[in-house]
């Protein structure tokens, strides 16, 4: 490799590209500057070679190649990481997206059957407060009932009084309380 890299410098020299013919005896003259060009060259090339200059700069060459590998790979890995936290994420939004349509069809359930609740409890209010009012009603026919039949006992014993009290003679009333007195004590023994 080393012998390759040579030929090829000393055939890239500006001494080989010169149309001057390389054998004469003109261009070996070390007054030629072709000549002393060509001979720096060679010993710059020789004290790169001598230095190791082309392995280090492989080695650079190949380090920073693993460099740029590793970190290729590494983003590759950053990539896939955030691909699978995306997709947790993702999962996780639709998770809460579904439980709150479940919340609010929940809410709407129990809504409406507050709703229908409410209503039947009315409902039931209204027919007892319906119910109270017939009994208060039904107690207040009693009462003028009674009312009435008491006024009508009064009015039936004023007019019976009066009645007796101008048909009855002295005789007769104490006959009547004595059959009065025998009732109640048979009624009573």
């Amino acid at each position: 490799m080393k012998k390759l890299i040579l030929l090829i410098a000393v055939a890239s020299t500006p001494a080989a590209a010169a149309t001057k013919n390389i054998f004469s005896s003109k261009f070996y003259s070390l007054e030629n500057t072709d000549m002393i060009v060509l001979i720096a060259f060679l010993l710059f090339v020789a004290v790169l070679l001598k230095f190791g200059v082309p392995g280090k700069l492989t080695g650079m060459l190949d380090n920073r190649a693993k460099l740029i590998r590793s970190e290729l790979e590494e983003a590759r890995a950053l990539r896939e990481e955030a691909k699978a936290i995306l997709a947790s994420y993702e999962r996780k939004k639709k998770d809460v997206q579904e439980q709150s349509e479940r919340i609010v069809a929940s809410a709407r359930e129990e809504a409406v059957q507050a709703a229908n609740q409410a209503k039947l409890d009315l409902a039931q209010a209204i027919e007892r407060r319906v119910a109270a009012a017939e009994d208060r009603i039904a107690s207040a026919e009693a009462g003028a009932v009674r009312a009435i039949r008491e006024q009508a006992i009064l009015i039936a014993v004023g007019a019976a009084t009066d009645v007796l009290s101008k048909q009855m003679t002295p005789d007769s009333t104490a006959a009547s309380i004595d059959a009065a007195i025998k009732l109640v004590d048979a009624k009573l023994h």
